[in-house]
């Protein structure tokens, strides 16, 4: 009996360790969709003076594809919040903004809000993921020097992204994102400043008004469009397209991101392009 009981005991074990996770195996905690989100959105940080509130810390520069956000400046306390459902923004209710009025009068504050329209430029303040509500909510605020706001206000405002019920709890970061993209797209202002920038300062004014690098732009074959595969490394994929405007590295997962599309690494290869 006690030959037969101590055959069972490495079986046992090997069982047990075999059966256990192996990221908890690894001491490797998963990555949350909050962690993730995180990666993707860079926060800005807020700071104030003397001479009022100002931008301490650019974060992701975000552009707004669907107006009719609700927003308020960024020194009142109460945030609104505009819920995105079923592609619609729905921003608060005449009532929510009649009661926000009589409680600022009372105050001696005047009530202002302010609706972003499509292509203002914002900054995202917080990321929070509620998966027992299916909602994650973005906090933004303007980027007045982008959208030349004088005298500069900050505006701010909560978007309730809202997805079907039970649906969050198994969604990917990359779902989310696109979802979170039909209202807030992240911006390649910057990026073609540079561009635009870089382009004036090389070549030349030639006699008669030609510029020479369009001459020798003109003159130069025009090169094979550049091609992505799946199964490529990092390296390759900057060869055929240049280095990415973002890099984000999440475990064994890397995003790149390009002008108008990502490209998705898993374990040092090309496993995906959205």
């Amino acid at each position: 009996m006690s030959e037969k009981f101590g055959r069972l005991i490495p079986a046992i074990v090997f069982l047990t360790v075999s059966t256990f996770p192996f990221s908890k195996a690894m001491g490797q905690a998963p990555v949350s969709l909050q962690e993730q989100l995180g990666a993707q959105y860079k926060l800005v940080k807020m700071g104030s003076d003397t001479s009022g509130y100002s931008v301490v810390d650019k974060g992701t520069l975000l552009a707004i594809q669907k107006g009719g956000i609700l927003a308020v400046p960024y020194g009142d306390q109460n945030i609104l919040a505009n819920r995105y459902e079923g592609g619609t923004i729905h921003a608060p209710s005449g009532l929510s903004l009649m009661g926000r009025k009589s409680i600022m009068g009372k105050f001696g504050k005047e009530q202002t809000t302010h609706l972003f329209a499509v292509g203002d430029k914002v900054y995202p303040m917080r990321i929070d993921v509620n998966v027992a509500k299916d909602t994650v909510t973005l906090g933004i605020v303007a980027c007045d020097t982008c959208n030349k706001t004088d005298p500069p206000t900050y505006n701010k405002a909560n978007v309730v992204f809202q997805f079907p019920k039970g649906s969050l709890a198994n969604a990917t970061a990359g779902g989310v994102e696109d979802t979170i993209g039909q209202v807030l797209s992240i911006s390649n202002d910057d990026a073609q400043q540079s561009g635009d920038q870089g382009g004036q300062q090389q070549g030349g004014q030639q006699p008669g008004g030609q510029d020479q690098g369009q001459q020798q732009q003109a003159e130069q074959p025009a090169a094979e469009p550049a091609s992505i595969e799946k199964g490529m490394t990092p390296d390759q994929v900057e060869a055929a397209m240049g280095k990415p405007e973002k890099k984000v590295t999440l475990g064994s997962k890397q995003i790149y991101y390009y002008k108008d599309m990502k490209v998705i690494f898993l374990s040092g290869k090309v496993s995906d392009v959205q």
